[in-house]
Formats: C-alpha cells, sequence, structure tokens
C-alpha cells in the first residue's frame, strides 16, 4: 500500500483493544524514526518518552480528562515534552550545533525574547508529532495525539525536571467497535481547492 492510500485510512482513535501490544521491534524503530525527526537548525529541543508501564499509565490517566481511556487501553503513551529552561536550550546547541546554526539562534530567534523563544522550541516538536503520526500511519499502527492533558500534573508524575509536557499520543490497536473508525464516521477533510494552492 502506497503512503497516500495509508494517509486515507489513518485516522484518531478513540477507543483501544487493551489486549493488543505494540512489538518491541516497533517501538524499537519509533523510537529510532522519532530521533530522525527534522528542526528547524537541528535544534532537537524535545525529549519523548515511551511509556507502558501499568502503575505510571494509572497515573497519567488520572491527569488526562476525557482521554483517560486511551491512556490505560492503548499499548503505549508517548508523552512528548521540550526544553524548560532558554539557557540550558541555548547550552545544548552551543555544544552540538555548528557556529552557522548558534548564529541563527541568536540572531533570527533570541532577541525577541523568551516567549518567541518558547514558542519557537514548541513548534520544532511538533514537526516531530507530524512524523511520529505518518510513520504510524505506515507502519500499521493505530495513533491518537493529545492535548487533552494536564501538562503540569504530567510533569509532576514523571519527574523530568529540565522539560516539559507538550502533549501526548497513544498509540495501539483500535478496538473493532471504535466509533470513530472511517467505516463508522466518514473522514471529513475540506475541499482539496480551498487549502491546496496554485497562485
Amino acid at each position: 500500500m502506497n503512503f497516500l492510500e495509508q494517509m486515507k485510512k489513518r485516522y484518531t482513535v478513540k477507543k483501544y483493544n487493551p489486549h493488543e501490544k505494540i512489538s518491541a521491534e516497533q517501538i524499537a524503530e519509533l523510537k529510532e524514526i522519532l530521533n530522525l525527526s527534522p528542526s528547524s537548525i537541528n535544534s532537537q529541543p524535545w525529549n519523548f518518552i515511551f511509556i507502558n508501564k501499568p502503575e505510571l499509565r494509572e497515573q497519567l490517566a488520572e491527569a488526562s480528562y476525557f482521554n483517560k481511556g486511551k491512556v490505560l487501553d492503548s499499548s503505549h503513551i508517548i508523552v512528548f515534552q521540550v526544553i524548560k529552561n532558554p539557557e540550558d536550550f541555548e547550552k545544548q546547541i552551543e555544544e552540538n550545533l555548528p557556529e552557522g546554526s548558534v548564529n541563527y539562534y541568536r540572531t533570527m530567534v533570541k532577541p525577541h525574547g523568551e516567549a518567541s523563544i518558547r514558542a519557537w522550541m514548541g513548534h520544532q516538536v511538533y514537526l516531530s508529532l507530524g512524523v511520529l503520526l505518518s510513520a504510524c500511519a505506515a507502519m500499521g499502527i493505530d495513533s491518537t495525539p493529545m492535548e487533552g492533558i494536564e501538562t503540569e500534573k504530567y510533569d509532576e508524575i514523571l519527574k523530568n525536571d529540565s522539560y516539559e509536557t507538550l502533549f501526548a499520543v497513544a498509540i495501539g490497536k483500535r478496538d473493532e467497535n471504535d466509533s470513530n473508525h472511517p467505516e463508522t464516521t466518514p473522514k471529513r477533510r475540506l475541499k482539496s481547492e480551498m487549502v491546496i494552492l496554485e497562485p
């Protein structure tokens, strides 16, 4: 199946089969794919926490609003985090990136202030979300991106002090009775000519 057909079949799962698990091999592949995600100037201001421990999952579920069932029943939860302190980020890029990339950050991003720096770093993390969702579609893994979580409570639970949570993704195998499956709820998008333009 080509990628277009895979994307036509991909959808956001609302209900998972708790008995179906993603293989260790596929999890390892997803980890490598995320590590290869693109970011502006190769900045990589992120980390990705893969969670399948039941006790940790139960704690996170209580901080996940209407996404509680997905957190409990999916195979894994992947928490996407961004570096909390811009100074720590600057230290990271100074140690790992070429001078031209660091100068881009210093002249094009940093002068706009801390709020803009944080927004810019968050944008890079969202690039990796697109990579993950596409990879899952290509690998036959069901997925659910979740912004509907209590990010501060996630941070308290995960105790990863240098980073803060932006969102999470549930992955696994859908329940056969998932009401959001395209056979039950057809996929709806704006007409192509409204969003794909050729001036």
